[in-house]
Formats: C-alpha cells, sequence, structure tokens
C-alpha cells in the first residue's frame, strides 16, 4: 500500500505531504488543487506505460491524463525549477522522483535515475483501475476489447469496457466475500452488481451480452415488479446515472485487496440514497485491503462513509480526509487541511466550505 506522499512545485502545490489510509477522500472548491494528488499518481502511471519515467522523464500527455507543457505545471510560487514527487510504499524505502523543467515540452526531463521497490509497486501494475469523471454514456451498442480486460486486467479509464468485463466475468465469484450483498443468492458478480445496484433503482437486473462477430457488447436493464420481471429496456430509455455509475460498482466489486483504484466523482448523477451506497461500498473494499483514491463532492458519498465507520464497516483509522483551500499566504498556493473522523463518524473540524453548503442554506431557511 501506498503510505505516504509528498509533491513539491507542482501546479498549486508548491509543499504538501499526504499521509494514507485504505480510503483516501480529496474534496475542495474547484480550481483549489483537489485533483493534483491524483494527477501525481496517473502521470507517473502513464510514463512508466510509455517507458520514459526511467530514464528519460514525467510525460504530461497520455492515456490518463493530459495537462500541457512544462509552464503549465511548474507552481507559480516556485523557487527552483524542478518538480519532486517523494512516495513511500508499506515495507519499502521511499522513492524520490525529481523533473527538471522545460517550459514548452509535454516531457519534463529526469533529474536522476530512480530503483524502485522490488517486487514494483501496484501503481505500476495490472493490479490498477482508473476512472475518469468522463465515463462512458448510454448507448445501443459498447465496444469489446479482449486486450484490455484481459491482458491489461482494466474496463477501460472511461469504462467503456465494463459491459465486455460483466458479460465475460459475470458469473466469476468475488474475489472479496465482505464485499458480497446480504440479498445476494451467489457469489458471482453479477449477482452482487444486481443487488448493489438495486440500492440505487431497486428491482434492477443488468444483462450483457458479447456479440463477437461484430465485436460489440449489448447491454440492457430490466426490473423485478413482485415475481415478475419487465422487459429489457436499452441504456438510453433508463435513468442516465445507472449506466454511469456501472463502472463504478464493477471497479469495487471485483477487486481484491492489495488493488490499488482510483475514482474521480463517483456520485455523479445519483440521487443522494445512491450517492451513500457507494459511500458504503467503498468503505467495505477499503478494510479489506483495496486502497481507493476518491476525489468527490458529495457530503451524501461522505456522510455513507461516517457510518460505516459508526457501524464497524471499517476503522476510522483507515479513513483519511484531505480538503484543498486557498492559502492565506499565497493566492497560487493550496493549503491541505485533515479533518479527521472518530469512531462514532463525527468529524472533529469543519473548515469553511467544507460539505457545509446544506447547513448554511438550512440556517438561512430556519
Amino acid at each position: 500500500m501506498l503510505e505516504f506522499i509528498r509533491i513539491q512545485r507542482f501546479k498549486s502545490l508548491n509543499d504538501a505531504g499526504f499521509p494514507l489510509a485504505g480510503l483516501n477522500l480529496f474534496s475542495g472548491l474547484n480550481g483549489m488543487g483537489k485533483s493534483s494528488l491524483i494527477q501525481t499518481l496517473l502521470l507517473l502511471r502513464q510514463s512508466m506505460e510509455k517507458n520514459t519515467l526511467m530514464d528519460r522523464g514525467l510525460l504530461l500527455k497520455g492515456d490518463y491524463v493530459a495537462l500541457g507543457i512544462g509552464q503549465d505545471i511548474l507552481s507559480e510560487n516556485a523557487e527552483i525549477e524542478t518538480m519532486a514527487f517523494t512516495l513511500a510504499w508499506q515495507g519499502a524505502e521511499p522513492v524520490n522522483f525529481v523533473f527538471n523543467y522545460s517550459a514548452r515540452s509535454d516531457l519534463q526531463p529526469l533529474d536522476q535515475k530512480v530503483a524502485l521497490p522490488d517486487p514494483l509497486p501496484v501503481l505500476f501494475t495490472k493490479d490498477f483501475q482508473y476512472l475518469s469523471a468522463d465515463r462512458i454514456s448510454p448507448r445501443a451498442a459498447y465496444d469489446a476489447s479482449d486486450y484490455y480486460i484481459q491482458d491489461l486486467n482494466s474496463i477501460g479509464n472511461h469504462g467503456e469496457y465494463t459491459a465486455h468485463y460483466i458479460a465475460e466475468n459475470g458469473l466469476k465469484p468475488l474475489p472479496i466475500k465482505a464485499l458480497m450483498h446480504e440479498k445476494s443468492p451467489s457469489k458471482s458478480l453479477l449477482d452482487n452488481l444486481d443487488k448493489w445496484m438495486s440500492e440505487i433503482s431497486p428491482g434492477i437486473r443488468i444483462h450483457a451480452r458479447l456479440h463477437p462477430a461484430m465485436n460489440s457488447v449489448s447491454l440492457s436493464y430490466a426490473f423485478e415488479q413482485g415475481p415478475e420481471v419487465t422487459a429489457e429496456y436499452k441504456p438510453e430509455n433508463v435513468g442516465f446515472g445507472l449506466t454511469f455509475v456501472l463502472p463504478v460498482l464493477v471497479s469495487v466489486l471485483r477487486a481484491k485487496p492489495g488493488d490499488m483504484i482510483i475514482i474521480e466523482n463517483p456520485e455523479a448523477h445519483l440521487h443522494p440514497g445512491g450517492q451513500s451506497v457507494l459511500g458504503r461500498l467503498c468503505s467495505i473494499a477499503a478494510a479489506n485491503g483495496v486502497q481507493l483514491f476518491i476525489e468527490t463532492h458529495s457530503d451524501h458519498f461522505l456522510n455513507g462513509i461516517r457510518v460505516a465507520v459508526k457501524e464497524g464497516n471499517i476503522s476510522n483509522t483507515e479513513v483519511n480526509l484531505f480538503y484543498m483551500e486557498r492559502s492565506h499566504v499565497s493566492v497560487h498556493d493550496t493549503l491541505v487541511v485533515m479533518p479527521e473522523i472518530d469512531e462514532q463518524g463525527r468529524i472533529d473540524i469543519w473548515p469553511k466550505g467544507f460539505f457545509d453548503e446544506s447547513d448554511q442554506l438550512l440556517e438561512k431557511l430556519l
């Protein structure tokens, strides 16, 4: 597990340290730098995949993230023209990546070669899944890719191969028993996917069928109505949020201990109850060895985690909250605040802007 990361002179993080846990939640107002830690991890991974990280440098444009050129990412108040990332994995010596500044290039040169721990950290292996906020939308058919779901063990950065993964692996058992839904009739991914999804849209049943001749997958939904089941509906004819959240649920349910998952805005297009369900599900996964990095604006997602802590699904020590706000010293720097959750799910400090909008509006109404 990644235990700590220090980021220096990268975007609005001039010098910030992040002690990490199993479940890491990042929040803040727009433009305050809450994406910067996640982008750091994605930059390192895409540079490793393109074979530039170990001997050439940091690649700013790739499949995971595109941040422009050097002048777009160097901190405004940087005193020296380098960017440094220090990562500490459990049981290994910290690794310090230092990159020299090249203002007009999308490749920031490596200052000196580094040695990675053995075995290779999960950030650079196939036990990794990233889901962008820009996920796949409802459509009549989805692409299939054996290379992605088998060789890369991925459902795609946008969840574009989720339907194919379900079609191929729906009958396989969940790797983590604790993620089984209490109402699921079996350990299979599909049965549990149906039951967790039913907490968002009651009675739903998911159908994914591979069409090899067309190299595509069809996805449809049916609904239980008492003892009966409705006809199947195309994704375009049901709520947008169902298809949008499907990659999130699949990513978590298919995970095994030791995996790393990064998800941007898992709550998008979901009603409040569905958002809190996701918070509880992610909590259970983190308590069973999956490390998650979540960027969110949802107080319902946070409250789902708080309730999971109180009900014993996860220890409060396995959850770290990071709130990004503008530094009082410089408008170009971000200050990282770490509210803490106690054993009862209570939070010790509430910085201005930290999931407090509902309380402020309610106070005005009262």
